[in-house]
């Protein structure tokens, strides 16, 4: 590998994380995800990406009143005019989360697409999201590595297992009172060739008892090369948190 080629990507997105940093402060900003957790997948160069999201409470919660919905709109791109490196960085508007006068979060990710290497090098990226800008309010900071993998038996294929981790800001990432800020990610995705080359679903689980810790079950259908829809339903690990549905809605350009 070239040696020159990784310290200027390094130093890209080592920048680019400072900048972060430095933000006047620095809660669901999203990078490329599942449904719910990020992905290993990066935007490749040049390619941009619209998203907006709604979370829609089933119930209501622990305090025996009914969250609000969450709305989060957002825009990502890919900015790396690399083959076997893409990075990408993108901003969302939330509302909806009980912190509404800070609504601005900031996310950027790093990663080496599946096969780059050889017929069985996995797709590898780090990142970090929800980085506010209100200290002690907003910046959770989500600093995450991810590992996936495309797995087929025999001319069948059995879909992408990724694997990662993620560790959040103490300070915010909370259950009961206690730190619980760090855990699993893990999903499993497949695009159901047999029904439709347009259909995918995925099962995807973020640990902690946080509001950050769910298991996913959903689906997405694209209607276009370039637009899709997911539905999903959100399982929370604490069990003092109303679950949700979501509809997400993703456009490429």
């Amino acid at each position: 590998m070239n040696k020159i080629f990784f310290l200027r990507a390094a130093k890209i997105f080592t920048l680019f994380s400072w900048a972060l940093a430095l933000l006047p402060g620095a809660a669901h900003a999203t990078p490329s995800t599942h449904i719910w957790a990020p992905s290993a997948d990066v935007q490749p160069f040049k390619k941009w990406h619209i998203t907006s999201d709604f979370y829609v409470p089933t119930e209501n919660d622990a305090t025996d009143t009914r969250p609000d919905t969450v709305t989060n709109l957002g825009l990502t791109v890919g900015v790396l005019p690399f083959e076997k490196l893409n990075m990408e960085v993108g901003f969302d508007h939330k509302s909806g989360t009980g912190v509404d006068d800070y609504p601005m979060y900031l996310n950027t990710k790093i990663g080496i697409p599946e096969g780059a290497y050889g017929e069985y090098f996995p797709k590898v990226a780090v990142g970090i999201y929800d980085v506010g800008t209100r200290s002690d309010k907003t910046n959770f900071n989500v600093v995450y590595g991810k590992i996936g993998k495309s797995l087929s038996w025999d001319d069948l294929s059995l879909g992408v297992i990724s694997f990662g981790y993620f560790q959040g800001n103490s300070d915010l990432l909370l259950h009961n009172g206690k730190e619980d800020n760090d855990g699993l990610l893990a999903c499993w995705e497949r695009t159901m060739t047999e029904i439709s080359d347009k259909l995918w679903v995925a099962v995807d689980y973020q640990g902690s008892k946080s509001a950050y810790g769910t298991l996913n079950l959903g689906f997405a259908y694209k209607f276009s090369d370039n637009t899709s829809v997911i539905l999903g339903y959100d399982i929370y690990n604490n069990a003092d948190l109303a679950n949700t549905y979501t509809a997400q809605v993703d456009i490429d350009f």
